[in-house]
């Protein structure tokens, strides 16, 4: 993705957290293109105006957007997509994690998390807001999971993080190409991540600081 302004769509059917929202993210000068009252026009925009980043409301008439993320995700559509919700169940949250979605934050600290999301997400990583992981208590299950990984797959997590490929971690830690292919599987397998091509990096790069 672009690293310069990204295009930008949202999709709310609440009509002054929409404006509030399109009014600072064109008093920012973002690239907006546009916004939609439900899920159905919000699909729309996505699939006419090709943004980089969709700003969603989880729940709107028509369609969710947990469904448009799905929808998105059949249908191989760049799109990265952002949630904002008033809901702080951990089903939806962890539904929003295994769609790969970008970004994950709380209607009340909307205006005070979006840029930082934003930002955050036009460079390829995710935004999980801090305040809805606390929340939720993820943070600790996170971090149990963290503590099944044996030294020499932490140390390949680790390597992930920094981009290296399996090539370069099997040189750099002497072992073999299929030695790493099966550490990654078998972390994969304990952070209980989707086998997607870049699920296992998504994550190492989340958590960086906690393989350190």
């Amino acid at each position: 993705m672009k690293s310069k302004n990204p295009t930008i769509i949202i999709a709310d059917d609440h009509p002054l957290l929409l404006k509030g929202l399109s009014d600072f993210l064109i008093e920012k000068g973002y690239n907006f293109l546009g916004s939609g009252v439900n899920g159905r026009e919000a699909f729309n925009l996505i699939i006419q105006k090709k943004p980089d980043i969709a700003i969603l409301d989880i729940q709107m008439p028509y369609m969710s957007g947990i469904e448009i993320a799905q929808k998105c995700k059949t249908a191989k559509i760049d799109t990265k997509i952002v949630l904002i919700t008033l809901h702080k169940e951990k089903e939806l949250y962890q539904k929003a994690k295994e769609l790969n979605i970008f970004g994950y934050i709380l209607k009340e600290f909307a205006l005070e998390e979006i840029e930082n999301c934003i930002n955050t997400v036009k460079n390829g990583a995710p935004f999980f807001s801090d305040k809805i992981i606390k929340l939720l208590g993820v943070e600790a299950v996170e971090d149990s999971m963290l503590k099944t990984l044996t030294p020499s797959e932490r140390k390949i997590l680790n390597l992930i993080a920094q981009d290296k490929t399996n090539k370069e971690i099997a040189s750099q830690l002497f072992i073999s190409y299929r030695t790493v292919e099966k550490h990654r599987s078998n972390i994969i397998t304990k952070l209980k991540l989707e086998p997607r091509t870049n699920s296992l990096l998504i994550w190492a790069k989340e958590h960086h600081d906690k393989l350190l």
